[in-house]
């Protein structure tokens, strides 16, 4: 072989084995992590779209993206404010809220990911006939203990494992699951009203199915911090509790106010009061031919069939407003309006 040529696949083999032979490598060589992810087929250089096989590709096409609806993390930020101000209340300390992310997968995959130990919070959206799921980790237990059990600031939370929680632990964080619960529920108020209800407390994601494991799901993971000591609590609605406002949910408003604006609605009313808009008296009205019309000369008369003091249309345009009666008034025309056709057509009254 020249020093040209490539080794072809037969001679890369069998140098390879006669280094095994002769001892130069490993036989039993372990693969560092870069191979056994080239191997498995996880390439992180490859951008998402082709790092997933079609297979993947197809069955994750499947999940919903929190991205369609908008709605849900102007809920959120809302839910991460009033966390702030109720926990701060309830704890008497500095307590900071943060959102770290919110995705969407299935309900199977996150009972199969989450941490152990850890406090399955069960609730039901009463109106929505429905199910959520709260989770409270270990690191979070046990700040919640030391905030409210009067433990000192700046020192680390003592962690117990391998023991069930106490009564009075369990306790203690249900009432926190109700404060978030509260603040869950105010935060939906403006979308729809809606009211999460406790319903049990599992220690064991086995017993905390609230749907199908091949159902999606939105998981929100949501980072608690009070002057060094703090946890997660993750927030997870199955994509069919929120199927009833799933339209409300999929607006999309700007700002906080859900799309309205009251410095512009009362910009927008002054203006509009003050707007000079064209009226247009109709004495009578019928058809005539068009070579009539350009047979008309100055002098010909056109006979109306109104009587005198009967009632003539008030129009915007083409629309007719008012009914009025055609008088003088200080040696001016004037029309005294008799009814409003407008609220008359809006109350379902006969015009």
């Amino acid at each position: 072989m020249s020093e040209t040529e490539e080794p072809s696949d037969e001679d890369l083999a069998a140098a390879w084995g006669a280094s095994v032979d002769s001892g130069g490598l490993d036989a039993a060589r372990t693969l560092n992590q870069s191979e056994i992810d080239n191997l498995l087929g996880f390439e992180k250089d490859l951008p998402p779209a082709e790092a997933l096989s079609g297979i993947e590709q197809i069955i994750n096409s499947g999940l919903v993206s929190y991205e369609r609806l908008p709605m849900l993390e102007i809920v959120y930020d809302r839910l991460v404010r009033f966390m702030s101000t109720s926990l701060r209340q309830l704890t008497s300390d500095n307590v900071e809220v943060g959102i770290d992310n919110i995705i969407s997968l299935r309900f199977g995959d996150y009972l199969n990911s989450i941490p152990l130990p850890a406090m399955l919070a069960v609730f039901k959206a009463e109106e929505w006939d429905n199910y959520g799921l709260m989770v409270i980790d270990s690191a979070m237990i046990y700040s919640i203990l030391d905030v409210l059990l009067g433990g000192r600031k700046g020192t680390p939370v003592m962690r117990i494992e391998g023991r069930p929680y106490t009564s009075i632990e369990r306790m203690l964080v249900e009432k926190v699951i109700h404060v978030i619960l509260a603040d869950l529920s105010s935060s939906f108020d403006p979308i729809c009203p809606v009211t999460f209800k406790y319903e049990r407390l599992e220690t064991n994601p086995r017993f905390a199915s609230i749907s199908r494991l091949s159902n999606a799901a939105i998981l929100a993971r949501l980072r608690i911090d009070t002057e060094g000591r703090g946890g997660r609590i993750e927030l997870l609605l199955p994509y069919a509790t929120l199927e009833p406002v799933r339209e409300l949910l999929l607006q999309q408003f700007m700002g906080e106010k859900f799309g309205r604006d009251t410095i512009w609605e009362s910009h927008l009313i002054a203006q509009l009061w003050d707007t000079e808009v064209e009226l247009s008296v109709v004495l009578d009205e019928y058809p005539i031919r068009l070579s009539k019309v350009m047979e008309l000369k100055p002098g010909d008369q056109i006979t109306l069939n109104v009587e005198t003091g009967g009632l003539v249309a008030v129009r915007c345009g083409q629309v007719k407003l008012f009914d009025g009666r055609v008088g003088q008034k200080n040696n001016n025309m004037a029309v005294k309006i008799e009814s409003d056709l407008v609220t008359q057509a809006r109350s379902g009254l006969p015009m």
